[in-house]
């Protein structure tokens, strides 16, 4: 990988994932080709329990699923916004045990701070002013099946500490009561932000998330699948052209060469946007560059805003790896040397660091000795 290597399969090599890895990897460099293994690979073409893709990412992440289903335990997932946190937490609950019962979902980030207690743990008749009936919390309306607390890591430290002893205890009271009640829930909870980042910054109860982080799921990027994009937008096509009545003709290829090599930063909620918007703006037919382009705002936007004149003075530029040792010693610094907590803020493993710094050092002795 240092040599520059796009990416490797360790050994034992399985046909199939090595076939999906170069297709995937072609996509992304501009030659898109097709390679086919014989025989059953037992892989999903289209997509899982809500999901749309058969990248080697997602089937990892499909196996997860199927994997943990049943367990009782705290799932803890991470990813990107937009990347299908909420769709894994339906998933878990719909292939459990738990199916039959309520699935009860809460965004920790679109509450208001001060309400957040009773919309979780409820409250009793003349808890405050304006509280004229008994009303179950979230946490008690999902008793038997399962609560997704999304975005985990808004939730205010003095809940956390409350949340913490509901799940310790399996029991809670409502907000002006005294009475201690029994739940029974699954508690699935996911956040885009790095959670060990959020703990090092006092955001983040080191000990709730180790309650939570039982069975944790990863969900990666859409830029990190490139082979899913072209499933996920012509599902997204069939889905508002028929919303809409309108017949398009799929994607002409330099549509779908466009689609296939951009960022993706709102991964697959900005592709479902682009997607819809094409479907509203134009009339049907293929779709071809030019519409992808009229409707992608986003990069609009970004091509308005003014750029600030070049300085006169050119600053000189240090060689790449120059600048990475000075990120990741700045970093090991800005955490007083912890190097796992400086991994986890650059979202790299502690044995990379090691790694590189062994490298440097060896490096700056060669130096020294010619």
């Amino acid at each position: 990988m240092r040599a520059g290597a796009h990416d490797f399969i360790a050994r034992p090599i399985a046909g199939a994932a090595l076939a999906t890895r170069i297709g995937e990897l072609s996509e992304r460099h501009g030659k898109a080709r097709t390679l086919t293994i014989d025989g059953s690979t037992g892989r999903r073409a289209t997509g899982f329990a809500g999901f749309v893709g058969a990248s080697s990412q997602m089937q990892f992440v499909y196996e997860q699923i199927e994997r943990i289903a049943s367990s009782s335990a705290p799932v803890f997932i991470t990813g990107e916004s937009g990347a299908g946190k909420d769709v894994s937490a339906e998933a878990l609950h719909t292939r459990g045990p738990r199916a039959g019962k309520r699935y009860v979902a809460i965004n920790c980030a679109a509450i208001p701070r001060d309400l957040m207690e009773t919309e979780l743990f409820g409250v009793a008749r003349g808890a405050y002013t304006g509280a004229h009936d008994d009303r179950k919390g979230a946490a008690e309306l999902a008793d038997g099946g399962t609560l997704f607390l999304d975005e985990i890591g808004e939730m205010d430290l003095s809940l956390q500490s409350k949340l913490l002893r509901f799940l310790q205890s399996g029991s809670l009271s409502r907000v002006g009561e005294a009475t201690v009640r029994q739940i029974d829930v699954r508690v699935i909870c996911a956040t885009n932000r790095n959670p060990m980042q959020l703990i090092a910054e006092k955001k983040f109860r080191e000990d709730l998330f180790y309650r939570l982080h039982v069975l944790p799921i990863h969900l990666p990027p859409l830029r990190q699948r490139p082979a899913d994009i072209m499933s996920l937008a012509r599902h997204f096509l069939d889905r508002y052209a028929r919303e809409e009545r309108k017949a398009f003709a799929g994607f002409a290829p330099e549509a779908a060469t466009a689609l296939v090599a951009h960022e993706w930063p709102g991964n697959v909620r900005q592709l479902q946007n682009l997607v819809r918007r094409i479907v509203v703006m134009f009339d049907g037919g293929e779709i071809d560059a030019q519409m992808v382009g009229a409707a992608d705002i986003e990069r609009l936007s970004l091509a308005r805003i003014p750029v600030a004149a070049p300085s006169p003075t050119r600053q000189p530029v240090l060689p790449l790896w120059q600048q990475e040792q000075r990120i990741i010693e700045d970093a090991i610094q800005s955490f007083s040397g912890n190097i796992a907590l400086a991994a986890a803020a650059l979202e790299l493993s502690p044995s990379t660091i090691y790694r590189k710094r062994q490298a440097w050092a060896e490096e700056t002795e060669k130096r020294g000795a010619a």
